[in-house]
């Protein structure tokens, strides 16, 4: 924050030096006009750092959250793959295995998800993880096929944590907070800066500015209501971990 305050400050500093310097140097009229070059070459600037800004603060966040939507589905891919690997373990622990599997996933669907919206996800998780690594590791298996079959549980166990950790890191990610506070300062300065440099409208030019006003309110609430990958407008839903659970109830009924 230091060092945007001293950049600030460096700027204010330069433009009265360069004002001063042009006043002893050669002649110079005064620029009172709300529509003077002084008036139009700022709100241009600012107009154009807003929209950098903005756009900025919608882009990433929208990124982030095709990404995010993404990984839950491979997540449930993972979660798939290991529970149809698993019914080649030892037939006493299929149904263990795959009971765990699903339990994961509602508990990610019912329990977890809420807690998304806040940055976060729930120990529990990592927990029922950890205890469906255990419990494949710890089989007794018996012949190339049971073999194989463990392995591949285990590997899709990792897929599953892999793709855990990185929705962690997307409920967790935000844009940056000065990036946020850059867009709301230019939008105010690009909203009162006819009336800084003199302006005062009347009547029917009343209506646009009224009218950029509840434009840039909505652009800027838009920009901090998406900061979150799990919340907000943009928010990804559980459409992924849904459907996983659909099909593996299916497959249990067909079994």
């Amino acid at each position: 924050m230091a060092g945007y305050l001293l950049a600030g400050a460096s700027a204010i500093a330069l433009v009265i030096i360069a004002s001063v310097l042009v006043r002893k140097l050669r002649s110079a009229s005064d620029d009172g006009d709300p529509a003077g070059p002084t008036v139009s070459h700022a709100g241009s600037m600012i107009s154009a750092l807003f929209l950098i800004a903005f756009a900025i603060a919608i882009v990433v966040p929208w990124t982030t959250a095709d990404a995010a939507r993404l990984n839950t589905y491979a997540e449930t891919q993972a979660i798939a793959e290991a529970s149809w690997s698993a019914a080649e373990l030892p037939a006493a622990s299929v149904a263990t295995i795959q009971v765990g599997l699903h339990d994961y996933a509602r508990f990610v669907k019912d329990a977890e998800w809420p807690l998304m919206a806040e940055g976060k996800l729930s120990p529990e998780g990592w927990s029922r993880l950890e205890d469906l690594r255990k419990g494949v590791v710890d089989l007794q298996v018996k012949g190339t096929d049971e073999e194989e079959a463990q392995a591949s549980v285990l590997q899709h166990i990792s897929e599953i944590s892999a793709t855990r950790r990185q929705r962690a890191m997307d409920a967790a990610a935000t844009p940056p907070p000065s990036l946020l506070g850059v867009t709301v300062a230019t939008g105010l300065a690009v909203l009162v800066l006819p009336l800084l440099g003199g302006a005062r409208p009347r009547g029917m030019a009343l209506l646009p500015l009224a009218l950029m006003a509840v434009l840039l309110g909505m652009g800027v609430y838009l920009t901090m209501d998406i900061s979150r990958v799990f919340d907000g407008a943009l928010a990804v839903t559980p459409d992924a971990f849904s459907g996983l659970l659909s099909e593996l109830q299916r497959i249990s009924w067909s079994a």
